[in-house]
């Protein structure tokens, strides 16, 4: 696959040297220059702590056959003279203007994906619906920042029909900048929760900043998202718009709804589906993806054989068979307030097993709000729950306050992931379901593979 030739940059950055205007085919953008990418274009990033510039020889050595310069660095003496070089005031901008021109080149559909929980099984929710038929192309793993959504366009073969593009943010300003890369001609808000909310100060503030995936959708564009949540309610007036839940205000109104402990069913415009992912937040992420898939002329035939192929990132309520007959769910590949109490919402229904323990690990980036934000979790935590072990400097403040709620449940603290992992171990039997969940940077996945029956 051929991204474009060196020869059709020229026009995006006039200023170069070298066989600008030879037809050599680029076929990888490469950032990492320590990876081999044959017929590539290296774009030297510049960050606070490295700079990628150091490293174009390695680059060629790997595979460049072009790169981006920025204007204000020296141009190496090993450099050959005639290979291509575009100099540029600023090297991620070019990443991102090439991103554009190939997103430009392809044409498919775009579909943006944001929100402060389940964007990701959202966008793999979605790419599974509209993969039944259109030609799909997803975001990999996190690429949804302003480096890796370029790299996810990249990354998109030439046939692609439909672009599932995830955004991700941490601070005001960053979806806009994505949205207006991508220019989505749907773009689905899965919610407002308080993840980042240290940066953004208030779930008003992050309410305003997933908006900004509205910055660069096309005029006749259509905005999906929760509308069931009152700070999105203002939404609801667009007739371009459509609100998706429970509550009688939403175009797309979740009716019939039953819960097991695997699946889920339920219906929307009286269609009944099936999800084959437990959870009331599950279903509504699949709200947003039914409701996408009938502005694409998808049939309730395919949209439900795209649920059933549903493959979600791992990590995220992944089954495992633990020791002594007991099951793990590993869940602990991020978390928000929000997304823990949707998770324990469903550990608490789940009829399979009767010994439930929650293994709870800090949120990040919560700021001042976090002693609060991580008692709130306490709220949803009842007498169904038979422990609650907490690890790390905040997630104390959870195992306190359920304490306080129920003085008869079972809660300890730890700061030894060792001795965490220990005293979960003696949990385990054929009627225990442990949970564990915190957010990335905990990695309290750590402690699953010893209770994994081998």
């Amino acid at each position: 696959m051929m991204l474009f030739a060196v020869n059709e940059l020229n026009d995006l950055f006039p200023e170069s040297k070298g066989a600008v205007n030879d037809r050599i085919p680029l076929r990888h953008v490469m950032t990492d220059s320590r990876k081999d990418l044959k017929q590539s274009i290296f774009v030297p990033i510049v960050g606070e702590n490295f700079d990628a510039h150091e490293f174009l020889k390695q680059a060629i050595e790997n595979g460049a056959v072009a790169s981006i310069w920025q204007k204000n660095r020296e141009v190496p003496r090993y450099v050959p003279t005639d290979f291509p070089l575009f100099f540029v005031d600023d090297t991620l901008a070019a990443l991102q203007a090439m991103a554009v021109l190939y997103l430009e080149k392809v044409n498919p559909i775009v579909i943006g994906v944001t929100g402060s929980n389940g964007k990701t099984t959202t966008k793999d929710l979605t790419a599974a619906v509209i993969g039944t038929k259109y030609r799909t192309h997803k975001t990999a793993g996190n690429f949804n920042n302003h480096i890796g959504l370029p790299l996810t366009i990249f990354a998109m073969p030439e046939q692609t029909e439909v672009a599932v593009l995830e955004m991700g943010m941490s601070q005001a300003g960053e979806i806009e900048v994505l949205s207006h890369l991508a220019k989505p001609d749907y773009a689905i808000i899965t919610n407002i929760g308080e993840s980042h909310i240290e940066y953004l100060g208030s779930r008003e503030g992050i309410a305003k900043a997933k908006l900004e995936i509205k910055a660069g959708l096309k005029n006749e564009g259509a905005l999906i998202f929760d509308g069931d949540e009152p700070l999105l309610a203002e939404e609801l007036k667009n007739a371009n718009n459509w609100g998706c839940g429970v509550e009688p205000q939403n175009r797309s109104r979740i009716e019939n709804l039953e819960l097991t402990d695997q699946n889920s069913r339920f219906s929307i415009a009286g269609i009944n589906y099936e999800l084959p992912l437990a959870g009331k937040h599950n279903v509504k992420n699949a709200s947003f993806v039914i409701t996408l898939a009938r502005l694409l002329d998808i049939s309730p035939v395919q949209i439900q054989e795209g649920l059933n192929e549903i493959e979600v990132t791992g990590m995220r309520f992944e089954r495992l068979k633990g020791k002594h007959g007991s099951l793990i769910i590993n869940d602990a590949y991020n978390a928000s307030p929000t997304s823990m109490k949707a998770v324990i919402e469903v550990i608490k229904e789940m009829k399979e097993k009767t010994h439930k323990v929650l293994v709870l690990g800090d949120i990040y980036e919560l700021g001042k709000h976090a002693k609060q934000m991580h008692r709130s979790v306490a709220e949803v935590i009842d007498d169904t729950i038979a422990a609650v072990f907490t690890y790390g400097e905040d997630a104390n403040q959870i195992s306190v306050a359920a304490k306080e709620k129920n003085p008869t449940i079972k809660t300890d603290h730890f700061t030894d992931k060792r001795k965490l992992q220990q005293m979960v171990e003696k949990e385990l039997g054929e009627e225990t379901v442990i949970l564990v969940k915190a957010s990335r940077g905990v990695e309290l996945e750590t402690i699953i593979d010893p209770l994994i029956e081998k």
